[in-house]
């Protein structure tokens, strides 16, 4: 049986309102967590298999240019190594990639420093380590090669990208109150726990891929298509997968190596890349200029807006951070101008890095609407409140539900905004200037086509199956609560499986969509369990409560498994229809945070910082919670630290380790609050649920970065605000 939904309008059954397992929102533990935390959870390379072989990729050491030879026999007489591979498969874009999520560059054309030529094979790490470093390759290197995007003459200003409304220069001229000032961010990598890794078996014609990936049903068309071979002849695996923030949405060169070097060789072949190299390798966040100009009336509301930015990729790509996402409909004004440039740079491509977009774009738009606040002498808050849309700014769509005003007043009333003296420099500690900060949260909302097959057991056990991954987000948790609330069964009889090609294909993990549209999957499939039950007993479905495995109805209690025979079986079907044309859907919070900076050394410390976010029905409080938590993480680590830095030789990754790549740790991090404010948005699903994984993140840099402002007067525009961009400013 098949339950097929198409989102087309509301849904206001509120049918999980309905339910009495009391499971659904409740911060239930995840099911495999003990795993992971005893270490026994298998991730991609550790998967036991006879005869593995290792391989280790070769990568170039020249900017731009092709390569004229790769001396193979040298590296082939060394101890240990079976093989060195150059095919031209080894980093080709697949051509079914979730947006060229993948590199496209031929290994034959150089097109930045550290890009894969050729995976070396041995029978142990060490020696293909040593073999692939000893590998002697020719270049023929061409000169000009543009590494960065001041120094490139190509740039593009892709089609559908740009907006221009009204009279953007005349709003400008004639406001009360004007901003116009340019930010800057860094690269960011997003230096995933697990690095990138694969494991290729081929038997009987069909490999079975052991990868660390995100969005599986697109990674198998994906790998199928690199090597020249039926989809139905690949297995992908990828039940954990230690985290992605975006860079495993497509595959990698290192699943392509090693799937080809463990056909031609007749063996498994694991290759992992080393940290130096996914930072190296792995599809980055662009680094971006934005230009902020933002015009006011006398009042503090916006006349005119505009946001003008420049992001880069490497040749061919198609990917450019989408920085206005939010911009196009976060504020209103009748005077509009975003304009999307894209330079070409010779450096490792870019692409999806958690909330792309957002979290750069908010974060800066925050940031001038916090100097358009001082201009106007309004309350940061007040400002934002005076300037919340009834709709659309752009299309003139309605919201599906708007809680930004919601998630201002409940984080400031939390954090204690009010009364708080908007002087800079107006509170010093000893040495430390204190100050505080606020920034809106917004993220767009979605939902992806998503199966999931649903089975009910006369011993009243349950099987969830999809494709569907976690990465970390709880996907295991909350599928198996949404199952266990609809069928009335303690968590503990439910069973989730994930991350196997073999089961139906799930949305995948990217773009906060994952538990609304795999939710929503096996909500459909757990409602027509529910119709089947119901007409066992001659009743309508609405009539029918099931709990701890009982048949409630009317005065009467059944035990479910009397009215099972054998499993029932249902696949959920969900496609996103035309509600996602006829409406905005959005996820909104609030950011509020304290710091602490020197007055002699300009270092800064976060103190507090508190989320309110709004993001539809709450599906597991705990699991939600710790999403806002990283986000929040990620953004102080963007607002203080975090930058990619390239060479402006040669375009290469200066800082490739964690330990010159400053992530934010655990004494960055003061106790952070995170609140959820109620919200139900009919549009969204039946479940009515939306996005949290990457909401936690937008705009909460802004709140840092704001803060540092009211703490010492400097208006820090070029990300990360480290001592040196703040201390030269101070008496």
């Amino acid at each position: 049986m098949t339950a097929h939904l198409k989102i087309d309008g509301p849904d206001e059954s509120n049918r999980l309102d309905g339910m009495a397992q009391g499971v659904i929102h409740t911060p239930a533990d995840r099911p495999e967590g003990a795993l992971k935390v005893t270490g026994t959870a298998t991730y991609a390379a550790e998967w036991q298999l006879d005869g593995v072989a290792t391989g280790v990729l070769a990568r170039a050491t020249i900017t731009r240019g092709k390569v004229v030879q790769v001396d193979v026999d040298a590296a082939r007489a060394l101890p240990g190594v079976l093989d060195v591979i150059t095919d031209s498969r080894l980093v080709r874009n697949p051509a079914q990639g979730m947006a060229n999520e993948s590199p496209v560059q031929e290994p034959e054309t150089v097109s930045y420093f550290g890009q894969p030529i050729a995976l070396v094979v041995a029978e142990t790490f060490e020696q293909a380590r040593h073999a692939a470093h000893a590998l002697q390759i020719r270049y023929e290197t061409e000169d000009g090669a543009a590494v960065s995007p001041e120094q490139s003459e190509d740039i593009d200003l892709p089609e559908g990208k740009q907006v221009a409304q009204g009279d953007l220069d005349q709003a400008m001229g004639g406001a009360a109150f004007t901003v116009d000032q340019t930010w800057t961010t860094p690269g960011h990598n997003a230096s995933a726990m697990e690095p990138h890794a694969a494991l290729a078996e081929w038997k009987d014609g069909k490999l079975t891929l052991h990868s660390s990936n995100q969005m599986l049903k697109y990674n198998r068309n994906e790998v199928a298509d690199a090597l020249g071979v039926d989809a139905e002849k690949v297995r992908v695996l990828s039940p954990y997968v230690g985290g992605g923030f975006g860079s495993k949405l497509g595959i990698g060169p290192e699943a392509v190596a090693a799937a080809i070097a463990a056909e031609k060789l007749g063996r498994p072949v694991r290759v992992v890349m080393t940290r130096q190299q996914v930072y190296e390798t792995v599809l980055h966040r662009s680094a971006s200029r934005q230009r902020i100009r933002l015009a006011a009336d006398e009042d503090g509301r916006l006349l005119g807006l505009g946001h003008d930015f420049t992001v880069y990729n490497n040749v061919g790509e198609v990917f450019s951070e989408p920085v206005a996402q939010a911009t196009h409909f976060t504020y209103p004004a009748a005077h509009r101008e975003i304009v999307h440039r894209v330079a070409t740079v010779h450096r490792v491509p870019t692409g999806s890095v958690r909330a792309p977009g957002e979290s750069i774009g908010v974060t800066v738009f925050e940031n001038a609407m916090d100097e358009l606040a001082e201009a106007t002498g309004i309350d940061p808050l007040d400002l934002r409140l005076r300037n919340i849309p009834d709709r659309d700014p752009e299309s003139g769509k309605p919201f599906s539900s708007h809680m930004l005003a919601e998630a201002l007043r409940d984080g400031a009333a939390r954090f204690g905004w009010e009364g708080r003296d908007p002087k800079p420099r107006a509170r010093l500690e000893g040495d430390w200037y204190i100050g505080t900060g606020m920034a809106a949260a917004v993220r767009v909302n979605t939902v992806m086509e998503s199966k999931a097959r649903l089975c009910l057991n006369p011993d009243l056990t349950a099987e969830v199956e999809t494709d569907m991954t976690d990465i970390g987000t709880g996907t295991y948790a909350i599928l198996t609560q949404i199952a266990a609330e609809l069928l009335g069964l303690p968590l503990s009889q439910v069973t989730t499986r994930l991350g196997d090609t073999d089961l139906p294909p799930g949305a995948g993990s990217g773009g906060s969509w994952g538990a609304s549209s795999a939710g929503t999957s096996v909500y459909l499939a757990g409602m027509k369990l529910r119709e089947e039950i119901a007409q066992k007993l001659s009743i309508a479905e609405t009539d029918l409560t099931l709990k701890d495995g009982m048949a409630i109805h009317g005065n009467r209690t059944t035990p479910l498994s009397d009215l099972l025979d054998g499993p029932l079986e249902v696949i959920g079907h969900v496609e996103g229809g035309d509600a996602g044309e006829t409406v905005r859907q959005a996820t909104y919070g609030s950011h509020f945070a304290e710091v602490a900076v020197n007055r002699h050394s300009g270092e800064t410390r976060v103190r507090r910082m508190l989320g309110s976010f709004a993001c539809g029905r709450v599906l597991n409080e705990k699991t939600a919670r710790s999403q806002c938590l990283g986000g929040m993480t990620f953004g102080i680590g963007m607002a203080l630290t975090e930058e990619m830095l390239f060479d402006p030789r040669d375009g290469h990754v200066a800082n490739n380790d964690l330990a010159e790549y400053h992530l934010a740790v655990n004494a960055d991090v003061p106790q952070l609050g995170v609140h959820f404010v109620p919200e139900r948005d009919p549009w969204a699903n039946p479940m009515q649920a939306k996005g949290i994984g990457e909401l936690g993140i937008c705009g909460a840099a802004a709140a840092i970065t704001n803060a540092i402002w009211h703490a010492t007067g400097v208006r820090v525009r070029d990300y990360p605000a480290t001592l040196d961009k703040i201390l030269p400013y101070l008496d």
